[in-house]
């Protein structure tokens, strides 16, 4: 049963080691750290994703800054308690890594499957220029009764079918992680820059029950 579970999150990306490892949390005597790695896009632009490495995965006490790796896991989410209010936080949790040569001309450095159920109504926008966006947060279910709360972009035609998604809807996404900071008005004097994850949509699915 848990093979099939976690067949309904697989993310694979490939990138440069951009920060040094720190130290996370441990579980039953195994230390988690996190890395940032640098995902380019297509566009001359890049994502700095957040990946999460065990210690039995990898030696956590070098400086692989500079070197090129595979990571292929999970996209999870954890609720982090800030200001008062809950803050959802999102990583790669990566299962397998491995040292590449450097990013392979043509392959997809960022991909990511999600079989999820829509958790909140789709938030449907057009920007000033005219595209159409739609906003989902989509479950998706691990095993022992947890789930992570993935945000997930869609666009054009995709952002209108996604408009019409009732909570509750089963749906597979398909698409890649991406990054964007936004600066957070902390108080009438006070901003600070912060960093969102989400998936950008390339293509879903609506699954009938």
């Amino acid at each position: 049963m848990s093979d099939k579970i976690i067949e309904n999150n697989q993310v694979t990306i490939m990138g440069e080691v951009a920060s040094e490892f720190t130290f996370s949390h441990e579980v039953f005597g195994e230390g988690f750290y996190m890395v940032e790695v640098r995902v380019r896009r297509l566009s001359s632009s890049e994502d700095r994703i957040p990946v999460m490495i065990s210690e039995r995965l990898i030696d956590v006490s070098q400086d692989y800054t500079g070197e090129f790796i595979m990571a292929s896991g999970q996209f999870r989410s954890y609720n982090r308690h800030d200001e008062q209010k809950n803050r959802l936080v999102l990583s790669v949790f990566a299962r397998e890594v491995s040292f590449i040569e450097e990013e392979l001309d043509g392959a997809k450095t960022n991909s990511i499957f999600l079989d999820g159920y829509i958790c909140k109504l789709p938030v449907y926008r057009k920007t000033p220029l005219g595209r159409e966006i739609a906003d989902l947060l989509l479950a998706v279910n691990r095993p022992y009764g947890k789930s992570d709360y993935i945000p997930c972009i869609c666009w054009g035609r995709n952002a209108r079918f996604a408009s019409a998604f009732e909570v509750g809807e089963h749906v597979q996404i398909f698409g890649r992680i991406q990054s964007r900071t936004y600066i957070k008005k902390l108080t009438e004097t006070e901003t600070e820059e912060r960093t969102a994850y989400e998936v950008s949509v390339s293509k879903l699915e609506c699954i009938e029950e």
